[in-house]
């Protein structure tokens, strides 16, 4: 195993050497940066398109409040009681079709020792010379379900802001375990960036294949890779055709999604802009409590 699983890092737990050579670190943690769990459902498909294997996770019981997160039980086919606990997997895969190699980072924001928890992932991406670290998210925002999905970028390597089509982070305020990350890549000399998607504020709590879908078509840009999305497509037809008769059903609702729509067709360049979509980012990183 690598030298990371040693005392250093206590809570790093490794089952298997990591099949990758320079891999890109793909990461999203549920929870207040997850809007319609948008990140973590494009991790978890993007794991079962690639196939990917685990072959570490990080032990949970020192970063989580379990009276806020609680373990569940359950019983196997066995007829034996459980407990699963809140899990953050790495897992290895390989992208078609330049086979570039990637690792799938999923999991729940911890509550406590973030420095600790992101130097455990950092950890992992030193002892597999990952060449870059990338996390997802999700944000809710004044854009309407009906409309292409609006996605923004941002890179924590100015050098790099051209050749990755992203724009440099100028954000400062309130942030949540991924700004804790990122700035433990810089302090690594890893390089990252960051990609987040706008879900409607007034469906916050259904879950956005649209979302995920658009999350997943920028990341296949950002690793030129191929990736079958056939399933999300017609999940994301489902979505749609769910919301609006929801929609439709309130007569104020109604009304708010058609003037974002008149909105948004208006000024298309609001919803695809990368400044704008910053200004959104920002706006949703600030009001988080």
């Amino acid at each position: 195993m690598p030298e990371t699983s040693g005392h250093s890092l206590p809570h790093l737990r490794w089952t298997q050497p990591a099949d990758v050579t320079g891999p890109v670190l793909l990461v999203a943690f549920g929870g207040w940066n997850d809007a319609g769990d948008s990140a973590t459902t494009a991790i978890e498909y993007l794991a079962e398109q690639w196939g990917a294997t685990t072959f570490a996770d990080i032990d949970p019981e020192v970063f989580y409040d379990f009276t806020v997160t609680r373990p569940e039980v359950r019983v196997d086919f066995d007829g034996i009681r459980r407990i699963d606990w809140p899990k953050n997997e790495f897992r290895s895969a390989h992208a078609t079709p330049h086979n570039v190699d990637v690792i799938l980072l999923s999991g729940i924001e911890p509550q406590l020792k973030w420095r600790t928890f992101c130097e455990h992932v950092i950890g992992v991406a030193v002892a597999t010379n990952a060449r870059m670290v990338v996390t997802l998210g999700a944000l809710l925002a004044e854009v309407p379900h009906s409309r292409p999905v609006s996605v923004f970028g941002a890179t924590y390597d100015e050098a790099r802001t051209e050749a990755l089509d992203l724009l440099p982070s100028r954000y400062e305020g309130p942030t949540g375990i991924t700004g804790v990350l990122h700035n433990a890549c810089s302090e690594a000399g890893i390089r990252s960036a960051a990609l987040w998607a706008a879900v409607p504020t007034y469906v916050p709590s259904s879950p956005s294949p649209k979302a995920a879908l658009a999350l997943i078509d920028r990341t296949a840009r950002l690793l030129e890779v191929t990736i079958d999305t056939t399933e999300l497509k017609f999940a994301t037809d489902a979505y749609e055709h769910q919301v609006s008769l929801l929609v439709a059903e309130d007569e104020e609702t109604t009304e708010y999604v058609a003037h974002l729509e008149q909105r948004y067709d208006e000024e298309p360049d609001r919803f695809t802009d990368g400044e704008s979509l910053v200004d959104e980012v920002e706006r949703f990183l600030r009001d988080q409590d």
